[in-house]
């Protein structure tokens, strides 16, 4: 399940969207980002890591859409993070009594039942720091509003890593942040902020899509498809094309649609 992509660094890649929970080891335990998707999946996790004698120490949602925010009983009761700004808006939301009925409602139809939206769903405590507080090594935390508000990407400077959340995808073009005022800007923003910090990056790992050794040919990539989309210029961007996956120029559309509404 688990596979090394990087010295103490651990990816699990589940078939959803080819969705990436990324395991970080310490000296007293592992960081676990974005943990993963189906109920199963997470057990199965779970049990991994036991196997391997790694308890989990931390855990952290890069954003606080649903399939970042998902945890299990068997992965212990270790506290998870998230940006101040992402556990603020993931708290607004569970404080609805429906919060369920909602989040069911975004959940593809083959996943119905089968994700755990349980009381353990986006309990995250908000950090207003530069650095995740764990014994690891150290994790900076890149705050942005690229995809959406209170998104964080997360550098591994030790390992040469980069945990990229929903940014720098091989399969997916970059969404933007649908409730900003300023989608075009915050995407650009986001990406130059990765830049200037990530110089020694070795691996990146999207929260969709392969792990790379690519870091700055994906930056460009992502940077010349939102110019284009703010230029109304057609991309020239092969993730439209990807035979089975037409639902991304789909998605395209819609994002090219709202930003001629809104401007």
């Amino acid at each position: 399940m688990l596979r090394e992509v990087a010295e103490g660094v651990l990816v699990h890649e589940s078939d959803f969207l080819q969705s990436n929970a990324v395991v970080v080891r310490g000296a007293e335990g592992v960081l676990l980002v974005d943990a993963g998707i189906r109920s199963d999946e997470l057990a199965a996790l779970a049990a991994d890591l036991r196997g391997r004698g790694l308890a989990v120490v931390a855990g952290f949602s890069t954003h606080p859409h649903w399939d970042h925010l998902l945890w299990h009983p068997d992965l212990g009761t270790a506290p998870r993070y998230g940006t101040a700004l992402a556990a603020t808006i993931i708290g607004g939301r569970l404080a609805d009594e429906n919060w369920r009925d909602a989040v069911g409602g975004m959940l593809p139809e083959d996943l119905a039942g089968l994700v755990p939206l349980d009381e353990l769903f986006g309990r995250i405590t908000g950090l207003d720091a530069a650095e995740l507080p764990w014994s690891g090594p150290a994790v900076r935390i890149l705050q942005h509003s690229a995809h959406a508000p209170g998104h964080a990407a997360l550098l591994v400077e030790e390992r040469g890593v980069l945990v990229a959340g929903d940014m720098l995808s091989d399969i997916l073009v970059p969404i933007l942040n649908a409730m900003s005022p300023d989608p075009i800007g915050d995407y650009l923003a986001g990406l130059q902020a990765i830049e200037d910090a990530a110089a020694g990056v070795q691996v990146v790992i999207p929260g969709h899509g392969s792990v790379g050794h690519d870091l700055r040919a994906r930056i460009e990539q992502d940077r010349a498809y939102v110019r284009a989309v703010r230029d109304r210029r057609e991309p020239d961007d092969p993730r439209l094309a990807r035979p089975g996956w037409e639902w991304v120029r789909d998605l395209h559309g819609g994002q090219v649609e709202r930003l001629a509404t809104s401007g």
